[in-house]
C-alpha cells in the first residue's frame, strides 16, 4: 500500500509499504476511508519541528474508515462497523488512569504522531482506541472527530454562559471549531482574531460577529469598545499569544490555552492575574470526549461541511501540507 511516512526532519516521503497486520488478540485492522492534516502534522513537517515525532512513522491521526479485521478478543466492534479513531494510547494503570484523567497519562503515545496512523489503505490500532459512528455521517464529516474531541474538552473546562462574549485567537480548523461550539453554547459576542483574511471569513460562516486582523486593527482597541471591560473568555488557538489574552480578557474572566507551540515563551506579567482574578486553564487533547462527539456529529449539529476546503488523494499530501502551512485551508481531506 501506498503510506505518507515522516522520515526525517521536515521530509514527508510517500513509500510503498507491506499491509499491516494484527499482533494482538485486542487490535483492529481498519480499511481508512478518508484522513485529514491536522495543524499538529504541520509543525511535525516543520524545520526546525514544532512537535516531536517518531521518523519512521506513518503520520495521519484524524481519520475514518471501515472494520475489516479484529483480534480474538475484541468485542466492541465488528466486522463491517465505520470507526472514528482516538489516536491517544493509555496504560490503564499509572496514576492519571486511574484517577480519570487518561489525557495525563505517564505512559501515553499517539497514533499517527509515535506510532503508525491512517495517511494510508489500512491501519492497524488497538481496539479501545476505536468507537462507532453510523455510516449516514459521510466520511468527511465523520472525520472531525478527533479535533472535535479536543474542542468538547476545552469548552467543558470554561462553561461559557448564554450571553457571554468570547475572543478567539487563531481562526484555523481549531478554531473555527471552538467558534461553532461556543456559538452552539449560546455565546452572545464572538470575536475572531488571525492574520489571514482568508480564515477570518470561514469565521464569519462559523458564527463569528466579529472578526478582526491584527496587521489592519488594533485588537485591544476592538475587543474593549465591543465589550466595555474585555471579553468573559479568551482562547489562545495559536498557543503563543498568553500574554495578549491576558489584556484582552475582563477582570474575573477565563483564558484557555489551548494551541501548543514549544518555541513559543511569552513574557506573562504574573502580578496581573493574581490582581484582576483571573482563570487560566490549559487544556490539552481529550478526556472521555469521544461518545459526546459523535451523538454531535450523528446529529448535525454543527455546520462542518462549510470547513471543508480541499480534498485530495495521498499522493498530493505534500501539496496539502504546504497549502495548511501557508494559511490558505481550513480543512483539507484526504484520500488514501
Amino acid at each position: 500500500m501506498l503510506a505518507a511516512v515522516f522520515e526525517k526532519r521536515g521530509k514527508l516521503a510517500l513509500q510503498d509499504q507491506e499491509i499491516p497486520e494484527i499482533s494482538s488478540s485486542l487490535d483492529v485492522k481498519i480499511k481508512v476511508e478518508v484522513a485529514s492534516i491536522c495543524g499538529t502534522d504541520v509543525h511535525i513537517l516543520s524545520d526546525p519541528p514544532g512537535h516531536p515525532a517518531t521518523p519512521g512513522i506513518i503520520q495521519g491521526h484524524e481519520y475514518v474508515g471501515e472494520i475489516v479485521e479484529i483480534g480474538s478478543d475484541v468485542t466492541n466492534v465488528r466486522i463491517g462497523d465505520r470507526v472514528v479513531v482516538d489516536p491517544t494510547t493509555t496504560c490503564g494503570s499509572c496514576y492519571y488512569c486511574q484517577i480519570g484523567e487518561q489525557n495525563l497519562c505517564n505512559n501515553s503515545s499517539s497514533i499517527g504522531i509515535y506510532l503508525d496512523g491512517g495517511w494510508a489503505r489500512y491501519s492497524v490500532v488497538p481496539s479501545k482506541n476505536v468507537y462507532r459512528i453510523s455510516k449516514e455521517v459521510p466520511p468527511e464529516i465523520a472525520v472531525f472527530a478527533e479535533p472535535l474531541s479536543c474542542v468538547i474538552n476545552g469548552s467543558e473546562k470554561i462553561n461559557v454562559q448564554p450571553g457571554d462574549s468570547v475572543v478567539i485567537l487563531g481562526a484555523g480548523p481549531m478554531g473555527q471549531l471552538f467558534t461553532q461550539v461556543l456559538k452552539a453554547a449560546g455565546a452572545g459576542i464572538m470575536i475572531c482574531v488571525d492574520l489571514s483574511d482568508y480564515r477570518l471569513n470561514y469565521s464569519k460562516k462559523s458564527g463569528a460577529t466579529h472578526i478582526v486582523n491584527p496587521e489592519k486593527e488594533d485588537v485591544l482597541e476592538i475587543v474593549k469598545r465591543i465589550t466595555n471591560v474585555g471579553a468573559d473568555v479568551v482562547i489562545d488557538c495559536v498557543g503563543a499569544l498568553f500574554n495578549q489574552s491576558i489584556d484582552l480578557v475582563r477582570k474575573g474572566g477565563q483564558i484557555l490555552l489551548c494551541g501548543m507551540n514549544e518555541h513559543a515563551n511569552p513574557a506573562i506579567k504574573q502580578y496581573d492575574l493574581t490582581l484582576n482574578e483571573i482563570d487560566v486553564k490549559g487544556t490539552y487533547i481529550q478526556k472521555n470526549d469521544f461518545p459526546k462527539v459523535i451523538k454531535i456529529l450523528e446529529a448535525r449539529l454543527l455546520n462542518l461541511e462549510d470547513l471543508i476546503t480541499h480534498k485530495i488523494s495521498l499522493e498530493q499530501i505534500n501539496d496539502g501540507v504546504e497549502i495548511m502551512r501557508k494559511g490558505e485551508a481550513i480543512k483539507i481531506i484526504v484520500s488514501p
